[in-house]
């Protein structure tokens, strides 16, 4: 039986057959974990359309699941079974992705025939130029460590490792630095803290 029989019939995953590869895998046989990759890559979409993924995000799910597969291979046990351990993986990442998905779709809003006006040129051009000075003098506002955190990161477009860096600053101390700074614009702007 092929891991697509598997599948497409409803029945248990070929487990011996990717326990054996997976094994060879683990023992540095770049085939047979190419093969293992192949092999469970059908049944792992399946997994993510039973658990309610829409079609365009399965891909990029599967995706995922193989990574990590890549970056916890040296976990598995070859004295237990392979399937279990797979499905483990897969059922977590693709509950990561739906919250994250979730999460996104809570913060969308729809668009209405009322958010479709177009002004003149000149007029978007100084609305955008009034409201860049109305950001910089905010930022301006801002205490000194949380100020630097958003103009090295939000501005600058530095990473965080780059802005610690730079800093002299944690990673973590720069994130809080930025999220801190970020509700205060917020509240400055007259926008939603939360």
């Amino acid at each position: 039986m092929t891991s697509t029989e598997g599948v497409e019939g409803g029945s248990i995953p070929p487990d011996a057959d990717w326990s054996r590869l997976m094994m060879r895998a683990q023992d540095g046989d770049g085939r047979a974990y190419g093969s293992l990759m192949h092999a469970i890559s059908p049944y792992l979409r399946h997994l993510a359309r039973r658990t309610g993924l829409m079609p365009g995000d399965v891909e990029d799910a599967v995706q995922d699941v193989l990574l990590t597969i890549h970056t916890v291979r040296h976990t598995y046990d070859p004295a237990r079974p392979f399937a279990p351990w797979l499905v483990a993986i897969a059922r977590n990442r693709f509950i990561d992705r739906l919250r994250r998905l979730s999460r996104l779709a809570r913060r969308e809003t729809g668009l209405s025939e009322a958010h479709e006006t177009v002004a003149a040129a000149e007029t978007n051009h100084v609305e955008r130029d009034s409201e860049a000075r109305r950001l910089h003098a905010a930022i301006q506002e801002l205490p000194p460590a949380q100020r630097q955190a958003i103009e090295m990161t939000r501005l600058q477009e530095l990473s965080l490792k780059e802005a610690s860096a730079k800093s002299g600053q944690s990673e973590t101390a720069i994130k809080v630095s930025v999220h801190r700074a970020v509700k205060r614009l917020r509240r400055i702007l007259g926008g939603d803290a939360s």
